[in-house]
């Protein structure tokens, strides 16, 4: 991660404000690693002759020729079809800030900062950070049904701090939860947000919010009991709290990978089919569920084989380490006899069968038979 954001001095001659999360943060007293900026009363003519680059394709946008930092054109949204982006934008000079503040999300969001400290904050947002309170600024809210799944996941960062979610808010996100609007999300980004959320300090907290509000059903049907009592959820996020010692995998995908160990095989793959997993997210799963599952049961020549194969140990060696952290994190005295089946089958060389004259489907098969007689010596001396 890299220093906090500076303070930048905006443009002269340009009505600039600081906005967003920079502003929150700062009144929190939480770094500022990123400034956003809207500028009111010009148009994006005068902005690309300051020397500003335009990125914004959807609405103006623009980059600051020297900081990189993003400047938007105050604006104005009306919704005009499903989803994220069924959205039409209008901005021109003749937008205020108050009716660009209006259209953002949380009141904790929708605060402005003047270039000489002045705060704007025409809907109480100062004042919901006093309060700890996560509130809807309009019912435009209801219009990007992105939004649930934000606030969700502004309660995963801030709730250690003593947020809650309005129960208004709460109530509005229902709305749009049986709207069906969350159906029209694309699952990139879902899982942009769930990622986010995941690697924040309560991320069980953003489960619990989409699930009162009816959100989880919507997008983690798995996770919903199909029972009376909400044991699967529940046994599901515990599991988040047990983690091993591996940072060279990101602490978000280690916590998804958690929570849906406890699933079964056809639940996990159908919620990692319906959300896109990345790849390497889905395959890291796979394998602390098969983890979670070995060391349930007694150990044997024939499941640690399996668990070994499984995650093509031999070839991914880093993949198998990584494992065995989740076995010291679950069961510390079963790690050492997994290591040691490990290190005795990955010794197993096929250079020196092929020595003794295996080649071919034969060598395959040997290879084989001497790594379950190096699994199962170990497992044997390990008593």
């Amino acid at each position: 991660m890299g220093k906090p954001a500076d303070d930048a001095t905006p443009v002269a001659g340009l009505e600039v404000y600081r906005v967003g999360g920079a502003v929150r943060d700062a009144l929190l007293g939480r770094p500022v690693w990123d400034n956003d900026w809207v500028v009111v009363g010009t148009t994006p003519e005068a902005m690309r002759q300051r020397g500003f680059k335009p990125v914004g394709r959807d609405f103006p946008v623009f980059l600051h020729p020297e900081t990189a930092e993003e400047y938007a054109l105050a604006r104005t949204e009306r919704k005009a079809g499903h989803g994220y982006s069924g959205f039409t934008v209008h901005a021109s000079p003749d937008v205020t800030l108050e009716e660009d503040l209006v259209r953002r999300d949380l009141t904790i969001n929708a605060i402005a900062e003047a270039p000489d400290g002045t705060l704007v904050d025409p809907y109480g947002g100062r004042d919901d950070l006093e309060r700890r309170l996560l509130r809807h600024v309009s019912e435009a809210f209801s219009e990007d049904p992105l939004r649930v799944l934000r606030t969700a996941r502004f309660l995963a960062r801030y709730a250690g701090l003593g947020f809650t979610i309005a129960p208004e808010t709460l109530a509005l996100m229902a709305r749009v939860s049986e709207s069906g609007e969350l159906a029209y999300l694309a699952a990139e980004r879902v899982w942009t947000e769930s990622e986010k959320a995941l690697g924040e300090s309560n991320p069980d907290a953003y489960f619990n919010a989409l699930d009162a509000c009816g959100a989880l059903a919507q997008w983690w049907p798995e996770l919903v009991s199909k029972t009376s009592d909400d044991s699967l959820f529940e046994t599901c996020l515990g599991a988040m709290q047990t983690l091993p010692d591996w940072p060279e995998i990101a602490l978000a995908h280690w916590r998804y990978a958690r929570l849906v160990s406890p699933l079964s095989d056809r639940d996990r793959e159908a919620l990692a089919e319906r959300l896109k997993l990345p790849r390497a997210v889905e395959q890291l799963a796979r394998h602390s569920a098969a983890t979670a599952r070995l060391i349930a049961q007694p150990l044997t020549v024939q499941s640690v084989m399996g668990w070994l194969e499984g995650q093509d140990s031999w070839r991914k060696p880093q993949r198998a380490h990584a494992q065995l952290a989740l076995v010291e994190a679950l069961a510390p005295a079963q790690q050492g006899t997994l290591a040691r089946a490990l290190q005795a089958a990955a010794a197993v060389s096929p250079q020196t069968l092929m020595v003794e004259g295996y080649k071919g489907a034969a060598l395959g098969r040997q290879i084989r038979i001497s790594r379950v007689d190096a699994v199962a010596q170990a497992l044997a001396d390990a008593g």
